[in-house]
């Protein structure tokens, strides 16, 4: 062990025993906290995963992003989708976290709590909202529609997303501490409300927002919400110290990401795993884990550069069989063969080190499949993945195609039952990726999964 290391190692050590109030701050080097990211565009069926996985887990925590991200869970026949709350709260066990980098709708986040308690599903004393988190305010959404009319269309889901993040870094954002006392948001919302009322008037020739109507309604808003909320970065690591096994939940993928991803045509937030720690409040040090969750094929929604996206029957055929429809909005996805070009990306800036793979029954039906393994432009290969959306306009996919299966594999139970074929392309995946395929899903249910 390096000098350097030794000498780190005995200055913990030492303050560990002196500091008998953090008796526990120890097991913080056990690295408890597994990070679920979307290796893709989104939609790579995270909820399932979070799901499945869980079982052993004591806390799933929500990071970043907003009521725009659809998680969808199957349990027995019945479908349950989820916006804000984690996907873990089907788990009688799992207490559920709502980080400080998620921003919250009201609206969107009481549908959400009534309609898990209509299934007879206890939420109280589980779900933990973080008083730093950013509301979502009527103006958001206004803002937001009226942007997606214009000429630079990102596509969003319309939902006030974008424009609260926006708000959050102009430091004019409202929290759910802001709730607690009526001056300070009164205040608040007065002068937001001004400012957007002369944007929404002026520029846009929309009708202006009732001031004490917002408040009145957000008032409402906290009676409601008070039961839940909590100072969740204290929450969490207070469970650190106990050794408790944290799951951290993002939303949307990774190359929607607006730093690491295709912009302009991203989300507002960090989904990649750097977002974990500052939208929950611990430090990277608890990280045990990163697991990417990859769909077999690839598929996008919205707008922006989608190099292996099919736009003949392929891509209708991908559609149909894989429902492959927004969880949010409806909107039908753009679908396409796996891009292993952007994956190797992904799982290069998210530090993954084993992949969930999803969707793989989709493929069942298909003679030939396909792996983007590169790109051409302007007669050469590009080595790396392009995050500028006019090299990756240009960018024509090389592909390797490969066998299909032409089986049924949804009841399979064991990685041996799958068929040979089946086997060499999770296989293949593997070798061109460099990571392993830990999870493979071959259904919507929780028992159609296989781990390795």
């Amino acid at each position: 062990m390096p000098l350097l290391e030794i000498r780190a190692f005995y200055l913990y050590y030492e303050l560990f025993i002196e500091d008998s109030d953090h008796l526990l701050t120890n097991d913080i080097l056990l690295m408890p906290v597994t990070i679920i990211v979307g290796a893709q565009w989104g939609d790579e069926g995270k909820g399932k995963i979070v799901d499945l996985l869980s079982e052993d887990i004591d806390i799933v925590a929500r990071y970043q992003g907003g009521a725009n991200a659809g998680h969808t869970v199957v349990i027995g026949e019945r479908e349950y989708v989820l916006h804000l709350i984690p996907s873990g709260i089907f788990h009688k066990h799992v207490a559920c976290v709502i980080g400080n980098g998620v921003v919250i709708d009201p609206i969107a986040l009481m549908e959400e709590i009534n309609m898990i308690k209509s299934f007879n599903i206890t939420i109280e004393g589980r779900l933990f909202i973080s008083h730093n988190a950013h509301l979502i305010m009527p103006y958001h959404k206004l803002l937001d529609n009226i942007r997606e009319q214009g000429t630079n269309k990102i596509g969003t889901t319309g939902r006030g997303i974008g424009p609260a993040y926006i708000d959050k870094y102009m430091r004019t954002g409202i929290r759910v501490v802001d709730l607690l006392d009526r001056k300070v948001l009164s205040e608040k919302l007065k002068a937001n409300i001004e400012e957007k009322n002369r944007l929404l008037s002026k520029v846009y020739g929309s009708a202006e927002l009732d001031v004490d109507k917002i408040i009145g309604e957000y008032e409402e808003f906290d009676k409601k919400i008070d039961p839940y909320v909590t100072d969740t970065s204290v929450y969490l690591n207070a469970a650190l110290r106990k050794n408790k096994k944290i799951l951290a939940e993002g939303a949307q993928g990774a190359l929607l990401d607006v730093d690491h991803g295709t912009y302009p045509f991203v989300t507002s937030s960090n989904p990649t795993s750097g977002g974990a720690c500052t939208g929950l409040g611990i430090p990277p040090t608890a990280v045990k884990n990163i697991v990417g969750i990859v769909k077999a094929y690839s598929t996008r929604v919205g707008n922006g550069p989608f190099p292996t996206e099919c736009t003949d029957g392929i891509g209708e055929r991908l559609r149909s069989v894989g429902h492959e429809f927004g969880a949010t909005t409806g909107r039908p996805r753009r679908c396409g063969w796996l891009d292993m070009v952007s994956l190797k990306y992904s799982l290069e800036v998210n530090g993954i080190r084993e992949i969930a793979l999803t969707k793989l029954d989709v493929l069942d039906a298909f003679d030939e499949i396909k792996i983007c393994t590169g790109y051409k432009k302007d007669g050469r290969i590009l080595k790396t993945f392009p995050t500028d959306v006019q090299t990756l306009d240009n960018a024509e996919p090389v592909y390797k195609s490969y066998r299909g299966w032409n089986a049924t594999i949804s009841d399979a139970k064991k990685y041996k039952q799958l068929p040979k074929q089946t086997q060499h392309y999770i296989e293949i995946i593997e070798k061109l990726s460099g990571v392993p395929v830990s999870i493979v899903s071959v259904g919507a249910r929780r028992d159609q999964t296989i781990q390795r």
